[in-house]
């Protein structure tokens, strides 16, 4: 057994065990901070399969930002726990449980179609996932997507600021 498999065994176990604790966590807080962990240990395996950039959006963009965000609206809102059994959300589980086994079909039906009977994966191309790559791509293949997802958040910044201001400024 290699150092990396270790590795990725390790943090797969604390991705998988975070997830679960997030799941079944009763405090919303303590599920945030388990998405956050969650997050961090995705970041890892982006660095162990040599993509420096994506690490850094991953810890900057999701466990810093939008975790972050997260973790005020929850405050703000009030941690209170949820309810035992029953209540308003007692639909919730039994289709939840039902997209799990769902998901879980398509994910080894996905691996039996790519792989071909779940054999060894192709490792990433040599600096897939460094700067210079993303800027190449992102800037050669799918500029008019870039363009036109830019617009649409400058649209939303202006739609935000023209629906929160109100008509003494004028």
């Amino acid at each position: 057994m290699t150092v990396d498999l270790l590795v990725f065994l390790i943090l797969a176990l604390i991705a998988v065990g975070a997830a679960v604790g997030m799941l079944f966590s009763r405090n919303m807080v303590y599920a945030v901070l388990f998405l956050v962990l969650v997050m961090m240990t995705i970041a890892v395996f982006y660095l162990m399969l040599g993509a420096p950039f994506l690490a850094m959006a991953q810890i900057t963009v999701y466990a810093g930002a939008i975790m972050v965000l997260f973790l005020f609206a929850v405050m703000i809102l009030g941690p209170e726990r949820l309810p035992e059994e029953g209540g308003p959300v007692a639909w919730q589980r039994p289709v939840a449980i039902g997209l799990t086994l769902a998901f879980l079909v398509e994910v080894v039906y996905a691996f039996a179609a790519k792989v071909g009977g779940l054999g060894t994966l192709m490792p990433p191309a040599e600096g897939a996932g460094s700067p210079a790559a993303i800027g190449q791509v992102l800037f050669n293949q799918y500029l008019l997507p870039f363009e036109v997802t830019s617009v649409l958040l400058l649209v939303a910044t202006v739609g935000a600021v023209v629906l929160t201001k109100d008509g003494k400024d004028k």
